[in-house]
């Protein structure tokens, strides 16, 4: 189902505080720069910085890189999961959506345009 870990996606009360430390720990300025969302490349990776609180994430956010979201959401909440957010585009057709697990634990699924 998934090709691997497309971004994660931290929290931050301070976004300025924020991207000067990551900056610092990821060794690369940031590849978007912007009031609501600042987000890293590193290697491949995304490392994103979210100042509104990530729709209430008290932790990181994984997002999984799937081929299919609507497939890959369904297999999903078919085994369990609790939809948090529907599928929705977050730009440039990119896709993303969030469940929780039974224990509380966030999944992300992002497809790419």
């Amino acid at each position: 189902m998934s090709d691997g870990i497309e971004t994660v996606i931290y929290p931050v009360s301070d976004l300025a505080r924020a991207k000067a430390l990551y900056g610092t720990l990821l060794g690369v300025e940031p590849s978007q720069d912007e009031s609501y969302y600042v987000g890293f490349d590193v290697a491949g990776q995304g490392v994103g910085l979210d100042p509104n609180g990530h729709k209430g994430a008290t932790g990181p956010v994984v997002y999984w890189r799937v081929a299919d979201i609507a497939s890959s959401l369904k297999a999903l909440i078919d085994d369990g999961a609790e939809t948090l957010q529907e599928v929705h585009d977050v730009g440039g057709g990119k896709l993303i959506a969030r469940v929780k697990d039974a224990d509380g634990n966030v999944i992300g699924l992002a497809q790419s345009a």
